[in-house]
């Protein structure tokens, strides 16, 4: 692969991963006013801010993690899988948003990371 296709991963790794790990900080401490009310508008109760921000950060984390990427990257394909559920189930019409987050997160995995293109070998 070339560098700049490696760099690219990168790039989209650091952008989501950063992106789900601020997501876990802000629900674990921060806790907004405006996640307090997405969590009400979709039917959470507020102390479900914690487990879902310990989630997301874990994910993120361990996505973020050269060693563990593979790991987060599945942890949050499950984390968003549950947020794409929550907006489907409230007609909610931001239901492509997790999915293509989620998609995102493999592309970059898979530009950068050799053992993934392996197991998904692209044909010409």
């Amino acid at each position: 692969m070339s560098k700049a296709t490696i760099w690219t991963g990168r790039v989209l790794t650091a952008l989501t991963g950063l992106m789900l790990l601020f997501a876990g900080i802000n629900a674990l401490f921060l806790q907004t006013p405006e996640m307090k009310v997405g969590f009400e508008k979709f039917g959470y109760p507020p102390q479900s801010l914690v487990p879902i921000g310990i989630a997301a950060f874990l994910g993120g984390l361990l996505y973020l993690i050269p060693r563990t990427s593979m790991l987060g990257a599945i942890l949050l394909t499950a984390y968003l899988g549950g947020a794409t559920a929550t907006h489907v189930r409230a007609s909610d019409g931001l239901f492509p948003i997790p999915i293509t987050v989620g998609c995102l997160i493999w592309l970059g995995l898979y530009l950068r990371e050799e053992r993934i293109r392996a197991l998904v070998p692209l044909r010409k």
